[in-house]
Protein backbone atom coordinates (compact mmCIF):
# COMPACT_ATOMS: atom_id res chain seq x y z
CA UNK A 1 0.00 0.00 0.00
CA UNK A 2 1.45 3.53 -0.95
CA UNK A 3 2.35 5.80 1.95
CA UNK A 4 0.92 9.26 1.89
CA UNK A 5 1.86 12.13 4.48
CA UNK A 6 -0.83 14.76 5.08
CA UNK A 7 0.69 18.18 6.56
CA UNK A 8 -1.55 20.03 8.83
CA UNK A 9 -1.25 23.47 8.32
CA UNK A 10 0.87 23.76 12.13
CA UNK A 11 3.78 21.22 10.22
CA UNK A 12 2.24 18.16 11.88
CA UNK A 13 3.12 15.44 9.52
CA UNK A 14 0.47 12.18 9.56
CA UNK A 15 2.01 9.21 7.37
CA UNK A 16 -0.45 6.86 6.50
CA UNK A 17 -1.08 3.83 4.24
CA UNK A 18 -3.65 3.94 1.89
CA UNK A 19 -5.11 0.96 -0.64
CA UNK A 20 -4.85 1.23 -4.00
CA UNK A 21 -7.66 2.14 -5.92
CA UNK A 22 -9.24 4.74 -2.69
CA UNK A 23 -9.00 7.80 -2.55
CA UNK A 24 -6.76 10.18 -1.14
CA UNK A 25 -9.32 11.65 0.91
CA UNK A 26 -10.71 7.71 1.84
CA UNK A 27 -7.41 7.32 3.28
CA UNK A 28 -7.72 10.25 5.13
CA UNK A 29 -10.80 9.78 7.13
CA UNK A 30 -9.74 5.73 7.67
CA UNK A 31 -7.22 6.89 9.82
CA UNK A 32 -8.81 10.48 10.95
CA UNK A 33 -6.55 12.79 9.71
CA UNK A 34 -7.89 16.12 11.23
CA UNK A 35 -8.98 18.67 7.96
CA UNK A 36 -10.38 16.44 6.11
CA UNK A 37 -14.40 16.41 6.82
CA UNK A 38 -15.65 14.95 3.60
CA UNK A 39 -19.20 16.17 4.13
CA UNK A 40 -20.86 14.95 1.18
CA UNK A 41 -18.73 11.95 1.07
CA UNK A 42 -16.39 11.93 -1.56
CA UNK A 43 -19.24 12.95 -4.01
CA UNK A 44 -17.48 16.10 -5.46
CA UNK A 45 -20.32 17.93 -4.27
CA UNK A 46 -18.50 20.01 -1.61
CA UNK A 47 -15.14 21.42 -0.93
CA UNK A 48 -14.23 20.36 3.09
CA UNK A 49 -11.45 17.79 1.16
CA UNK A 50 -9.27 20.42 -0.09
CA UNK A 51 -5.34 19.28 -0.32
CA UNK A 52 -2.73 21.80 -1.81
CA UNK A 53 -0.88 18.92 -4.15
CA UNK A 54 2.76 20.12 -4.86
CA UNK A 55 3.26 20.62 -8.54
CA UNK A 56 5.75 18.02 -9.31
CA UNK A 57 2.90 15.37 -8.22
CA UNK A 58 0.95 16.52 -10.82
CA UNK A 59 0.87 14.50 -13.81
CA UNK A 60 0.88 11.28 -11.33
CA UNK A 61 -2.26 12.79 -9.45
CA UNK A 62 -3.69 14.06 -12.59
CA UNK A 63 -5.79 16.90 -13.43
CA UNK A 64 -9.09 18.45 -12.04
CA UNK A 65 -12.41 17.47 -14.04
CA UNK A 66 -14.59 20.51 -14.65
CA UNK A 67 -16.68 19.71 -11.71
CA UNK A 68 -13.93 19.09 -9.49
CA UNK A 69 -13.08 22.90 -10.49
CA UNK A 70 -16.00 24.63 -9.73
CA UNK A 71 -16.52 23.03 -6.08
CA UNK A 72 -12.58 24.24 -5.93
CA UNK A 73 -14.44 27.53 -6.72
CA UNK A 74 -16.11 26.79 -3.29
CA UNK A 75 -12.56 26.04 -1.03
CA UNK A 76 -11.05 28.92 0.87
CA UNK A 77 -7.58 29.98 -0.46
CA UNK A 78 -7.86 27.55 -3.36
CA UNK A 79 -4.97 28.08 -5.75
CA UNK A 80 -3.28 25.97 -8.98
CA UNK A 81 -1.89 23.07 -6.38
CA UNK A 82 -5.79 23.03 -4.99
CA UNK A 83 -7.33 19.66 -5.42
CA UNK A 84 -9.94 17.95 -3.94
CA UNK A 85 -8.65 14.54 -2.33
CA UNK A 86 -11.52 12.78 -2.89
CA UNK A 87 -11.21 12.99 -6.74
CA UNK A 88 -7.35 11.63 -6.01
CA UNK A 89 -6.92 7.51 -6.87
CA UNK A 90 -4.38 6.01 -5.00
CA UNK A 91 -2.07 4.01 -7.45
CA UNK A 92 0.99 2.50 -6.83
CA UNK A 93 2.69 5.86 -8.69
CA UNK A 94 1.87 7.99 -5.56
CA UNK A 95 4.01 5.79 -3.14
CA UNK A 96 5.39 8.96 -0.77
CA UNK A 97 3.00 11.66 -2.02
CA UNK A 98 2.67 14.93 0.32
CA UNK A 99 0.04 16.69 0.57
CA UNK A 100 -0.52 20.06 2.37
CA UNK A 101 -4.15 21.15 3.79
CA UNK A 102 -5.29 24.50 4.16
CA UNK A 103 -4.81 27.16 7.15
CA UNK A 104 -9.01 26.93 6.73
CA UNK A 105 -9.25 23.39 7.67
CA UNK A 106 -6.57 23.10 10.52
Amino acid sequence: MPKITYVSPDGTQHLVETPVGASLMEGAVRNNIPGIDADCGGACACATCHVYVDLDWAEKTGQASAMEASMLDFAVDADQRSRLSCQIKITDDLEGLIVHLPVSQG
